[in-house]
């Protein structure tokens, strides 16, 4: 792979060329990398039997863009390669999500929503009852709410480990019923595991669980040990309905059609942000969207917390983690995890 010299063109000598010249030359040497790397990549986290195949055809690839892109000053070279990369780019195009595989029991069924006026009918609500991280019953319920009963929005973020990257997912607060939380998630194959840039190359198929806070809440900070944050947002009872019709449009279309998890542009964050500008935020993409570790800091700063406390104060007093696991299997979970959240905006 060559390197990167910036040297003066014959036809643009003058001094003031050089910077545009390095910066074409940075661009053009970025541009075949990232063919290179997609290229390579597609080809390992691919629908293909085998991994030693993977592997080998992944290697073959990388091996015949560097030829190609760098090494190699020929036409028909580059000829060559661009007819391959354009049947690669079909070839995973092809490859579509799948709603029949060997899921994993927690994410093999799949919701739905019956919507009759303020009525809403939810099938298949998980509510797992754990004994550990791996050992539960399987339980699914059918939950009955009404949207004019539906007051609030919660945000968690949950920290499978440290830095700027947690998991978020919320729930629609009633004055009547149960909170419902729904949680947007990559939906693994028994003995698969989540990978960050897996997920960029349709490795795993999405599911909105919709479930009891008594399960998407407490496997979290009961039973996996991740650090985890209530907030409660600052959002009209009208918005809030209108987040939650929406999150139930998803819900069925889902049910109907599979789609792949993508962390970029289908995953957690994004289409919570998504979806409360379709619902009346207004607000543009910001870096902590993908850095979701940190999306409570930004929602503060933006005035969608409570902002009567300071941010650390708000930050220590929501991490709920001690009072799930006081309150565990008690009926009143919901109320407990929020008995130290401070009151205000």
């Amino acid at each position: 792979m060559t390197s990167i010299k910036c040297t003066n063109h014959k036809n643009h000598s003058a001094w003031y060329w050089k910077p545009f010249v390095c910066l074409g030359m940075v661009f053009k040497f970025l541009f075949k990398l990232s063919i290179g790397s997609w290229g390579t990549l597609a080809i390992y986290y691919s629908n293909l039997p085998w991994f030693f195949l993977r592997v080998s055809l992944a290697i073959v690839f990388a091996l015949f863009a560097i030829w190609s892109l760098w090494l190699s000053h020929k036409s028909r070279t580059l000829i060559i390669f661009a007819l391959i990369y354009l049947g690669l780019i079909g070839w995973w195009i092809s490859i579509k999500p799948m709603e029949d595989r060997n899921w994993r029991p927690e994410v093999a069924v799949m919701p739905r929503a019956v919507i009759d006026g303020n009525k809403v009918h939810l099938i298949n609500v998980r509510n797992f009852d754990y004994r550990s991280r791996n050992d539960f019953i399987i339980r699914y319920e059918d939950r009955d709410v009404e949207l004019s009963h539906l007051i609030g929005l919660d945000l968690y973020i949950s920290y499978w480990m440290p830095g700027p990257i947690g998991h978020t997912f919320v729930s629609f607060i009633f004055n009547n019923a149960p909170p419902v939380s729904i949680s947007i998630e990559t939906r693994p194959e028994v003995g698969e595991s989540f990978s960050p840039v897996a997920s960029l190359f349709k490795q795993f198929e999405l599911i909105y669980v919709v479930g009891d806070e008594r399960d998407l809440v407490r496997v979290r900070t009961n039973y996996r040990g991740e650090k985890t944050y209530l907030y409660h947002i600052n959002i009209s009872p009208e918005n809030a309905r209108k987040l939650f019709m929406i999150y139930l449009t998803r819900i069925n279309q889902l049910a109907e059609r599979a789609e792949f998890y993508h962390l970029l542009s289908n995953s957690c964050t994004i289409n919570i942000i998504r979806y409360a500008n379709k619902a009346g935020r207004v607000g543009h993409v910001n870096m902590n969207h993908y850095l979701n570790g940190w999306l409570d800091s930004y929602l503060y700063d933006n005035g969608w917390l409570n902002t009567s406390v300071p941010f650390e104060i708000l930050r220590q007093r929501s991490q709920i983690n001690k009072a799930a696991q006081d309150a565990n299997h008690s009926d009143d979970f919901s109320k407990r995890i929020r008995s130290s959240l401070p009151s205000g905006n």
